[in-house]
């Protein structure tokens, strides 16, 4: 199997957010995903649902041979693991990973559309992302996660942990 570099955002703002998002990238390798490279955890504005605690977020860039789907089954299974329930959409969580990028593939299922189809749109995952990739290439939109963060319309607070 060829391994897949991959890059995923994780976030959480209930709880001990540090803890979390430090536990769910301790299971990762539990779960078949290699982690290569994480970035500084960010305290960031809820964007969709306004009226929630604020987020930490982080980037992480690993390897797996999971193929996409596999992948994603993976990341909900620790997310459940953890006790993450999404009782609201885009509402408080324990722990929420996203696949962004799986290599350079396009994939447009119910289940999964990768690229992550708002990442472009969101400071909350392009700042942390910039840090570890920004010379990645989207491979829909052709421009790199630096240009994709210089362009973004979200004006949002991403500001770094001391």
């Amino acid at each position: 199997m060829v391994e897949k570099r991959v890059y995923l955002s994780l976030g959480s703002n209930v709880g001990d957010r540090a803890k979390n998002l430090r536990g769910a990238i301790e299971e990762l390798p539990h779960a078949g995903v290699a982690v290569k490279k994480v970035s500084s955890l960010y305290e960031t504005e809820p964007v969709d649902l306004r009226e929630q605690p604020w987020f930490l977020n982080c980037a992480v860039e690993a390897e797996t041979h999971f193929d996409a789907m596999t992948l994603l089954r993976a990341l909900r299974e620790i997310e459940t693991k953890m006790g993450s329930k999404k009782l609201v959409a885009k509402g408080p969580r324990q722990i929420d990973m996203d696949i962004l990028l799986y290599g350079s593939e396009t994939i447009d299922t119910p289940e999964l559309q990768v690229p992550h189809p708002r990442m472009h749109l969101r400071r909350f995952v392009l700042v942390p992302l910039a840090e570890i990739a920004a010379e990645v290439m989207h491979p829909a939109m052709k421009l790199t996660v630096r240009q994709l963060l210089r362009q973004t319309p979200d004006q949002s607070v991403v500001r770094g942990l001391e």
